[in-house]
C-alpha cells in the first residue's frame, strides 16, 4: 500500500511554503471525482427541488413533503452499519459504480411516475429505495477520497469537493425551476438525474486510485458497531457531528421552500428555483474563499460560531416577506453551513484510520441522513400542525423560526459541555495531538 502522505503527484510541503490553494486539483484523480460528482450532484439537487414541487402542487399540504425526508432516512438509518462493513472489506470505487448504477435506474423511475402521473406512494417507494443506494453511495465516496488525495492536502480536497456540492445546490435547483415552468412536467428533471448518474460512473471509471488494506476483523456485532464505537469514543468527532446534526434538523428550511415560494413570497416556480439556488451561491463564495486560505486556525470556535450564525440567519429567514431578504439570508445559510461541512468532513477523515474509514463515514453519513431527510419531515409536520387557512404564511414562519431557535440552543449546550471542541485548533491538526481511540489509531 501507497502511505497516503506520499504521493507522488503532489510535492510535500515544505515548513513556510506558500500556501496552495490548488495542490487537490492538480491530481489528475481527484479532476475525475470532482467532475463527475459535480455532475451526479448538480442531477440530485435538480431532483430534489423537482420532487418538492411536483408533490407540493398536486397536494398543497405540508405533511406529504414531510413524507419525502422520512421515506429516504428510514433505509439510511436502517443500512448504515452493513454499508460501513461492507465499505471496509471491498473495492471501494466497484461498489460505488454498483451503487450509482442503482440509483439511475431509481431516478429512472422518477421520470416514468411522473410523465404517466402515478401515484404518489409509487414516488415515496422510489424515494425509499434511492435511499437505500445513498445508504452506500455516501460513505463510500467520503472513504474512498483518501485513496486518491494524500493527508497533506486533504482539507484542500474537502473544500474543492465541498464546493461542487455546493455549486450544484445553486445550479441544479434553479435549472429545474426554469424546466418545470418551461414544461410544466418534473418528467424531463428525473431523466437528466439518471444521465448524470451514468457520466459520473464513467468518471469514477478513470480513476487510478491507491489500494488500502482492508479491515480484517471477522464478521461480528462488535465489528458492525465498530464505526459508532470509534466516534463516541473520539470526543471531538463525536461534539462536531452532533453539533452539525442537530442544527440542521432543527435549522433547516428547504423542505420549506415551495411552502415559502407560494404562500409567504408569492414568487413561482422560477422564484423557488432561485430560493432552492440561494444556498448553493453563497456556500460556493464561501467555499471560494475557505480555499484561498490557509487552514482553519481556531476550527472548534469557527464551528461553533458558524453553527450560531446558520441559527440566527434562519429566524431572520421565517419572519422575513421580502423576497431580496429571504435570498440574502438563504445564501447567509449557505456559506455558513460551507464552513461546518468543511470543518466536520476534515475532522472525521484526519482523525478515523484508513481500515475503519468506511464504518466510520457510514455513522456521519447517518448522521447527515437523520438532519437532511428527518429534518425535512420536522419542518413539514410543523408548518403542517401550525397550518391556518386565513393565513397560509404562518405555518411555515412557526416552522423557520422554531427551528432557528433550537439551532441556538443546540450550540450553547455543546460550547459547554465539549471543551474539547472549543479547543481544537488547526483544522490541518498539524498544533493537534492525535486522540486515542483504540487500537490502530
Amino acid at each position: 500500500m501507497v502511505p497516503a502522505e506520499s504521493d507522488p503527484d503532489v510535492p510535500a510541503s515544505l515548513p513556510g511554503e506558500a500556501h496552495d490553494p490548488y495542490a487537490a486539483l492538480r491530481i489528475p484523480g481527484f479532476r475525475w471525482y470532482l467532475g463527475g460528482n459535480l455532475l451526479l450532484l448538480v442531477g440530485l439537487n435538480m431532483q430534489t427541488a423537482a420532487i418538492s414541487w411536483e408533490i407540493f402542487e398536486r397536494t398543497h399540504e405540508y405533511k406529504f413533503l414531510a413524507y419525502v425526508g422520512l421515506v429516504q432516512i428510514v433505509p439510511v438509518i436502517g443500512l448504515f452499519m452493513p454499508a460501513g462493513h461492507i465499505i471496509d472489506r471491498v473495492n471501494r470505487q466497484k461498489l460505488l459504480l454498483i451503487a450509482l448504477g442503482s440509483s439511475m435506474l431509481w431516478s429512472s423511475g422518477l421520470a416514468v411516475c411522473s410523465a404517466s402521473v402515478g401515484r404518489l406512494r409509487w414516488i415515496y417507494l422510489l424515494l425509499f429505495l434511492i435511499g437505500a443506494a445513498r445508504s452506500f453511495v455516501m460513505p463510500a465516496r467520503a472513504a474512498f477520497l483518501p485513496q486518491i488525495v494524500p493527508r497533506e492536502v486533504f482539507a484542500n480536497a474537502v473544500t474543492w469537493h465541498s464546493t461542487g456540492f455546493q455549486l450544484s445546490m445553486a445550479v441544479g435547483p434553479a435549472l429545474a425551476g426554469v424546466l418545470i415552468a418551461w414544461l410544466k412536467s418534473a418528467t424531463s428533471v428525473y431523466a437528466i438525474t439518471s444521465v448524470l448518474a451514468l457520466i459520473n460512473c464513467g468518471c469514477l471509471a478513470m480513476i487510478r486510485a491507491r489500494s488500502y488494506v482492508p479491515s480484517t476483523d471477522p464478521p461480528s456485532l462488535s465489528s458492525l458497531l465498530g464505526g459508532l464505537s470509534f466516534v463516541w469514543r473520539s470526543k471531538i468527532m463525536l461534539a462536531a457531528i452532533t453539533l452539525d446534526m442537530f442544527a440542521v434538523l432543527f435549522g433547516g428550511v428547504s423542505s420549506l421552500l415551495p411552502g415559502f415560494a407560494e404562500d409567504v413570497l408569492n414568487v413561482g416556480p422560477k422564484g423557488f428555483g432561485c430560493l432552492r439556488a440561494a444556498p448553493g451561491i453563497g456556500a460556493v463564495g464561501m467555499s471560494l474563499l475557505l480555499a484561498h486560505l490557509p487552514p482553519i486556525g481556531k476550527a472548534g470556535k469557527t464551528l461553533l460560531l458558524a453553527v450560531a450564525g446558520f441559527g440566527a440567519a434562519t429566524v431572520v429567514f421565517g419572519l422575513s416577506r421580502s423576497y431580496s431578504l429571504s435570498l440574502a439570508m438563504l445564501m447567509a445559510l449557505g456559506a455558513l453551513d460551507m464552513i461546518s461541512v468543511v470543518i466536520r468532513h476534515t475532522l472525521v477523515q484526519l482523525l478515523t484510520p484508513d481500515a475503519m474509514r468506511g464504518r466510520v463515514s457510514s455513522v456521519n453519513g447517518m448522521f447527515i441522513g437523520i438532519s437532511n431527510e428527518l429534518g425535512e419531515f420536522e419542518s413539514g409536520m410543523v408548518a403542517e400542525v401550525f397550518r391556518r387557512d386565513n393565513d397560509r404564511s404562518f405555518g411555515p414562519t412557526v416552522s423557520a423560526v422554531s427551528g432557528g431557535l433550537g439551532t441556538l440552543l443546540i450550540v450553547g449546550l455543546v460550547a459547554v459541555f465539549s471543551p474539547q471542541l472549543r479547543r481544537y485548533g488547526r483544522l490541518d491538526g498539524t498544533d493537534e495531538p492525535h486522540e486515542s481511540c483504540g487500537p490502530g489509531t
